[in-house]
């Protein structure tokens, strides 16, 4: 947003000189005339280097450390007891992403106009999601705003610390399957056809191991753009099918059952929950509601599934460890009976505390299962792909030199 220049007179006669960020220079004055200030002259932001540099959309959108970053802020200065709207006017200016700065600067138009907080923040869905909305609303109502941000700041640090456990657990077998299969190609493109040069010239059958391995390569040099082709297709066309609601629970459903990897997806959606839910009930939410957010942020269709049947069930009176006991494949007989204990005693939050933070251990044990695992299946990858190809060029070769021998 530009930063404009101006010169006012205050309502004590006094000239102030300072600057304001806003759309257009009729916002200054508008701004300035509320405050009581008769204008004197507005400038324009500076051009050249000093101007405002537009960044692509995408690129500028906040994400969750924004809005973790924000939420830690705006509780520090609500408990420090400065009004709503004067902390969003701080918290604005001290925005790092153009995207938060517009959305904050509309948000405390609106509160300013008497619109809640939690119905202001409810117009950015894509930055302040569903549970978010609920908790600022159950924040308002309580009256401890500062306290519930302080939960959702540290909810979502939680959330974050997990995303990026099986993050860094993916990005290392990525990097060496990436370096596996470069060093392939080169290998099939740049040294297998001088070797098979030389064969050529050489004469003789060759064994098949070679013909299959000559017959890759002139693929891979030539036909290439096939294979890119299939690639492309074959990633586009798994995403417009998990895009269908039968095509996500099918994949979602693969992937809770693959054998190191599902392990992982598993208990980090129990962790989620467990951590999602328990905010929610701590938060004052009623239960149905609850598990109706918990569903939104499950991100698997059949968790997601599951949840709606514990929603049916809690309304029609019953608990929700019934319904989880159903499936123990997705909810361990642990997770449900500390669930059970929990609502029988009254104490459902605190045991869903507790067994986030238990999944939360769980899911770095899964994730260094999950390198542990992977790593030596691309190192015994890369061995038989290099073996292949060593065999294929040199087997020729030493019954070219057993005949010249013989």
């Amino acid at each position: 947003m530009p930063v404009y220049t101006y010169r006012a007179r205050d309502r004590s006669g006094k000239i102030v000189t300072a600057t304001m960020e806003a759309s257009t220079e009729r916002e200054v004055a508008a701004a300035l005339r509320d405050k009581g200030m008769f204008v004197a002259e507005i400038k324009p932001p500076a051009r050249g280097l000093n101007m405002d540099i537009k960044m692509p959309a995408w690129l500028d959108a906040p994400g969750l450390r924004d809005v973790t970053i924000f939420s830690r802020q705006f509780a520090t200065v609500i408990a420090a007891g400065l009004p709503v709207v004067q902390s969003l006017n701080i918290l604005q200016r001290q925005a790092d992403k153009q995207g938060m700065k517009d959305a904050l600067n509309k948000i405390r138009q609106d509160v300013e106009t008497g619109l809640p907080l939690s119905d202001a923040i409810a117009k950015f869905p894509r930055i302040f999601n569903k549970l978010y909305v609920y908790l600022a609303r159950a924040g308002e109502v309580s009256g401890n705003l500062d306290g519930i941000l302080e939960r959702v700041a540290t909810y979502m640090e939680k959330q974050q610390a997990i995303r990026g456990k099986v993050k860094s657990a993916m990005t290392y077998p990525a990097v060496v399957l990436v370096i596996a299969l470069a060093v392939t190609f080169f290998l099939l493109t740049g040294i297998v056809p001088q070797f098979a040069q030389i064969l050529d010239q050489l004469g003789g059958d060759l064994p098949v191991i070679t013909q299959v391995l000559v017959a890759i390569s002139d693929f891979l040099r030539f036909q290439w753009w096939i294979l890119l082709i299939v690639t492309v297709a074959a990633i586009v066309g798994i995403g417009f099918y998990y895009r269908t609601n039968n095509g996500r629970h099918v994949i979602d459903r693969i992937l809770l059952r693959l054998p190191v990897l599902g392990t992982l997806i598993q208990k980090s959606a129990i962790a989620s929950f467990s951590q999602t839910f328990g905010l929610l009930l701590k938060s004052g939410v009623n239960i149905v509601e609850a598990i109706d957010i918990t569903k939104g942020t499950a991100g698997n269709a059949i968790v997601e599934d599951i949840l709606d049947e514990t929603k049916d069930a809690v309304q029609r009176g019953e608990q929700v460890s019934v319904t989880l006991t159903k499936y123990p494949l997705v909810f361990p007989p642990l997770v449900t009976s500390m669930i059970a204990i929990g609502e029988e005693t009254g104490a459902i939050d605190a045991m869903l505390e507790k067994i986030a933070e238990f999944y939360e251990r769980e899911v770095d044990e899964a994730v260094e299962g999950l390198t542990a695992a992977l790593e030596p299946m691309l190192i015994v990858f890369l061995g038989v792909v290099v073996g292949f190809i060593v065999a294929g060029m040199f087997l020729p070769m030493f019954a070219i030199i057993g005949q010249l021998s013989g």
